[in-house]
């Protein structure tokens, strides 16, 4: 017994189901999440920061004393030097500005994450290092995304959403001259470190490294660390298999009523055959006309039925004419055997 019908809906749901759940995790995964909110950071920033005050520069990563420090986004203006520190989270947030580590809660979870400020702190000073700015040329901000909220009373640099747009535009004290800001914006382009994988990579082990020393824990290997070059193509190879996926079924589809139409067509230019009426009908004709011969009152016979010679004959006319420009091959076979027929009831006759 044939089962292979029986599996065709399981094969053709798990196609679309395989790459849908591959996307699910990568878009789940802790990189690509904070990759997008790193990316609705810098798209508000161009919408709502003007960019002939404020100079955008993102991903930015700078060697310091220890190895080296990773910002999301530095805004550089006459108003002076903003580091901006993502954070995509969710549920709620407690924390404050002296404490070591803050807490995500998230239903009855909770998860404890170093307090960004401090975080923030070595980025700062590592950037005013290399600027040869003062205190009061530099500004933390950390910006929350994700639908987090706070529990606890927080500094007015730390924001959610759009609100750190808003407290970069209340700072209106002119701190930087034209000229400081074009010598700050070359200091940045030349002292940063090559943007490319190698140094995301060289990064991460890095903070790795640092993590064991401070903690004591020997340093683990992320789960989605070792899959970011994977990321984009297994995402493309999802859409792709499911944009063949739509394409296929639409294909067949289309392939399937076009073949119902030309059977409906085929059926309807083939004229049904007459069933030829019994024997016994033909013989009370024939013997009704004969007694009305004897009678010698002239009476029409009955109409008969076309023989079947002429059935066969038009029956092969009308498939050589449906066969025209048609090149079905079950079209063909019924008109090669229609017309064979017709052959050979014709030599019966003759």
């Amino acid at each position: 017994m044939d089962l292979s019908p029986a599996y065709q809906p399981l094969i053709a749901a798990l196609w679309y189901l395989l790459p849908l759940a591959m996307m699910a995790g990568l878009i789940k995964s802790p990189w690509l999440k904070g990759k997008f909110g790193e990316f609705l950071v810098n798209l508000s920033a161009r919408w709502f920061l003007d960019k002939s005050q404020y100079h955008l520069i993102k991903n930015v990563t700078l060697p310091s004393e220890d190895g080296s420090t990773q910002i999301d986004h530095v805004l550089i203006s006459e108003f002076g030097v903003f580091v901006v520190e993502t954070k995509n989270m969710k549920g709620w947030i407690f924390g404050g500005p002296h404490q070591r580590f803050w807490t995500q809660k998230i239903y009855r979870s909770n998860h404890k994450f170093q307090n960004p400020l401090h975080q923030n702190y070595k980025h700062v000073k590592t950037v005013q290092t290399l600027l040869g700015l003062g205190d009061h040329q530099m500004y933390s901000v950390v910006v929350f995304v994700g639908g987090s909220t706070f529990k606890t009373p927080m500094p007015e640099n730390v924001t959610q959403g759009l609100g750190y747009v808003r407290y970069i535009k209340s700072q209106r004290d002119l701190v930087l001259s034209q000229e400081q800001v074009a010598e700050v914006r070359e200091k940045m382009a030349s002292g940063r470190l090559r943007e490319s994988f190698a140094t995301d990579r060289a990064h991460v082990r890095h903070v790795r490294g640092l993590v064991a020393e401070r903690y004591g824990d020997a340093p683990r290997r992320p789960n989605w660390e070792s899959r970011k070059l994977l990321v984009f193509p297994v995402l493309l190879l999802g859409i792709g298999v499911i944009g063949v996926n739509a394409y296929s079924n639409f294909v067949s589809g289309a392939m399937e009523i076009g073949k119902k139409r030309s059977v409906e067509q085929r059926s309807e230019s083939v004229p049904q055959p007459i069933p030829p009426q019994s024997q016994s009908a033909s013989q009370t004709g024939s013997v009704a006309v004969a007694r009305d011969a004897s009678s010698g009152t002239s009476v029409q016979p009955d109409k008969q039925p076309p023989s079947e010679l002429f059935l066969a004959r038009q029956t092969c006319n009308a498939l050589i004419a449906a066969a025209i420009g048609n090149h079905d091959p079950r079209l063909l076979r019924d008109r090669d055997k229609a017309c064979n027929r017709y052959k050979v009831l014709q030599g019966e006759v003759r």
